[in-house]
């Protein structure tokens, strides 16, 4: 599919944060000070859909995750059948839209779709930060809990609706559970069967009685919501199918399908290598990060090879490579061999749970002082503290001020904190409570056993303890400015305070040199 889109000219530019307001440089930066209450809650509906990951029923829809993981992922099978029907319909094998402009910005939230308050704290710095850009890409999961066609009126029409550019996704595991029919019915305009293959061997029955098929397309619902909340000309697009590629003159966006478990298939392998080709500069879009938690995960292709094997080669000229799926925001500049600097960038914190940074290792990918997240260490022990101290109803024992954990954190990592405090060292409570959260001490994690549940579970057992509905939220989004000369990456916190709706902290800058 080939779409001419875009209009010649420098973006508007993003509002000027002062540098003082981020978490990097006071509490009230990171949101623990709110001068005054969000505006997001007038955004809210009249009745916001019933969504907790500590009900039986959210877990056993997710259930198609665990079937995968011990049977098989279906995904791959399912992706092809699905590619062959739009091809059929004539999309062009480069599943590439065109933009004329060679200066243009966009923004790129990550895992999105909760549809209640974690979601809306959003979406009033987005639209103020995103002032000006030609278009939005979601990356990962862009309905909770599973892909439903029926969720996206409440959890992806309504909340944009005051966004006025196209938008464009790449599907996460959650948008897999449902097959992928909603989300290819509503990005692709496509429905199609989106059934597993038969699985083989002698306990093939068991993934047989328990996948979750595809719900139903209500084709009329969705063209109403799609009419009352997203109807304008300019908010329309028809992205070529699940993975894509957005060309301009300055700079190509590769977005890929990860499916379930964090792999493509050989087809979609064949197309990466292929639109990875020549010497103009390139950026992945991904559901699965490449790097994440100080891990390597380089995402195996079917048949040989990975997805950074791709990204690394110097003939493909890839300047940065985001992925959603964790939720925070993290960046790793990681030189190579030829000299080259990637930039890998982890942007997941776009409306869903939190996942923690304090379990985070002292980095060794990069150099310590190089790396970023988002919120910082300190902050995000201070918030599981918080959490765990009302969830286990002993408030005094586990509850650590921003303060407290910033020492802990300093203490057991070694490293130098963030947001530079003149404090003594931690407690002998703030040390005991930053272990038992999980915080390492220096490089290397401690066994799982000696540590209360924060980031090994699995999401469905694990996020109840990470969700909350009062600032700071410590969500995040990015914008993107791209010159003939230049990429530059923004990365702007959410607190869901009200004065930080206008003027968005921005908690990191990534300049890259396309020429």
């Amino acid at each position: 599919m080939r779409a001419e889109d875009g209009a010649d000219g420098a973006a508007e530019p993003p509002p000027r944060v002062p540098a003082s307001a981020n978490s990097r440089t006071s509490e009230a930066g990171a949101g623990w000070e709110c001068g005054a209450p969000g505006t997001f809650n007038a955004l809210l509906p009249d009745r916001i859909p019933g969504f907790s990951w500590r009900r039986p029923t959210i877990l056993w829809r997710s259930r198609n995750d665990v079937v995968a993981r011990l049977f098989g992922d279906p995904a791959d099978a399912i992706r092809r059948r699905c590619v062959a029907a739009l091809r059929e319909r004539g999309t062009p094998a480069a599943f590439t839209v065109h933009r004329s402009a060679a200066r243009f910005s966009f923004l790129l939230v990550g895992d999105t779709g909760e549809g209640d308050k974690s979601q809306y704290a959003v979406v009033p710095a987005l639209l103020s930060a995103g002032a000006g850009t030609d278009f939005m890409v979601i990356a990962s999961d862009v309905i909770y809990p599973a892909g439903d066609a029926g969720q996206y009126p409440a959890k992806f029409f309504r909340p944009y609706k005051d966004y006025p550019a196209p938008i464009y996704a790449v599907p996460g595991n959650h948008d897999w559970y449902d097959g992928l029919r909603g989300f290819l019915h509503v990005f692709c305009d496509l429905d199609a069967d989106c059934s597993p293959p038969p699985w083989r061997g002698p306990l093939s029955f068991v993934p047989r009685l328990f996948w979750r098929a595809s719900g139903t397309v209500e084709r009329s619902v969705l063209a109403e919501a799609r009419r009352a909340y997203r109807g304008a000309p300019g908010q329309q697009a028809v992205q070529p199918g699940p993975y894509w590629a957005i060309d301009t003159p300055s700079l190509r966006i590769v977005g890929i399908d990860t499916g379930i478990t964090g792999r493509i298939d050989r087809d979609q392998g064949a197309w990466l290598r292929e639109v990875s080709a020549g010497p103009k500069p390139k950026m992945l879009v991904t559901g699965k990060p490449l790097y994440v938690d100080d891990q390597h995960r380089p995402c195996p292709i079917e048949g040989g090879g990975t997805v950074d094997e791709i990204v690394r080669d110097p003939a493909h000229h890839y300047v940065a490579a985001i992925g959603g799926d964790i939720h925070n925001y993290q960046h790793y500049p990681v030189g190579l061999e030829d000299g080259r600097v990637l930039h890998y960038i982890v942007s997941g914190g776009g409306g869903a749970f939190m996942h923690a940074t304090h379990v985070i290792p002292r980095t060794r990918v990069v150099d310590e002082g190089d790396f970023r997240c988002y919120p910082l260490r300190g902050d995000s022990l201070s918030r599981y503290s918080r959490l765990y101290g009302r969830w286990l109803r002993l408030p005094r024992l586990f509850e650590l001020s921003p303060r407290e954990a910033t020492a802990a954190v300093q203490h057991r990592l070694g490293i130098e904190p963030g947001r530079g405090y003149d404090a003594p060292a931690p407690s002998a409570r703030a040390r005991f409570v930053a272990g038992l959260l999980g915080v390492p001490r220096g490089g290397r994690p401690r066994p799982r056993f000696a540590r209360l549940p924060v980031r090994k579970l699995p999401q469905r057992f694990r996020s109840e303890l990470a969700d909350w509905d009062t600032p700071p939220f410590f969500k995040n989004f990015l914008r993107v400015d791209v010159t003939e000369d230049e990429l530059r990456i923004r990365c702007f916190g959410v607190t869901g305070c009200g004065d930080h709706e206008t003027s968005p902290p921005c908690e990191d800058e990534v300049p890259i040199p396309l020429r």
